[in-house]
């Protein structure tokens, strides 16, 4: 199982503001990647400030737990073979070290898969940190967000300054599991 520190900051654009910055900065292709979300039936990791997911990019899978930490988010991932990856869609997720650790953190061993996030991304290097220019759409909504993760809390001093050279006002872009959660809920859970 890898672990490391997230730092990073986010800011929701408009269509027009994202694709200025695209304009701007070229950051190269796209790629298309699926956030695959799971939680116990009464959201015990959404309560704890903790994330499960499957992310299927370029035809690999690996599941991640997301959860507080002194700074930032601590990311544990581990990869998953296509067959586990679909099998846990289906309902049998795999015995792994992430999910060892989701159980403890919910207090549970029952999730369920509540659905799916798809993103088109790029990413490229920035000042020290990594640049990410988000399309994503779910639960028959999108948005557009501009991200820089960082190796410390300096990096928000950076991304505050992109932000003014292109004149765009911040708007703090919750996680992308709690933007799906807002839109699942909205939708009476359907």
């Amino acid at each position: 199982m890898k672990q490391e520190i997230e730092i990073e900051f986010k800011c929701l654009l408009t269509k027009g503001q994202f694709e200025k910055l695209i304009k701007a900065f070229n950051p190269g292709p796209f790629i298309l990647q699926h956030n695959h979300y799971f939680d116990t039936a009464h959201f015990s990791l959404k309560e704890a400030g903790a994330a499960l997911r499957i992310r299927e990019k370029h035809g690999q899978a690996e599941m991640t737990l997301k959860e507080p930490a002194e700074t930032g988010l601590l990311e544990s991932t581990v990869p998953l073979s296509s067959e586990e990856a679909a099998s846990a869609l289906s309902g049998q997720i795999p015995a792994n070290d992430v999910m060892a650790a989701a159980r403890k953190l919910a207090g549970s061993d029952k999730f369920i898969h509540f659905g799916t996030l798809s993103t088109t991304r790029a990413e490229m290097e920035y000042k020290g940190g990594l640049l990410v220019f988000d399309h994503s759409s779910y639960r028959d909504q999108e948005d557009y967000e501009i991200e820089y993760e960082a190796n410390d809390l300096s990096g928000e001093q950076t991304f505050h300054s992109l932000l003014t050279k292109f004149d765009i006002e911040y708007k703090p872009a919750k996680n992308k599991i709690r933007r799906f959660y807002n839109a699942y809920i909205q939708n009476g859970g359907n």
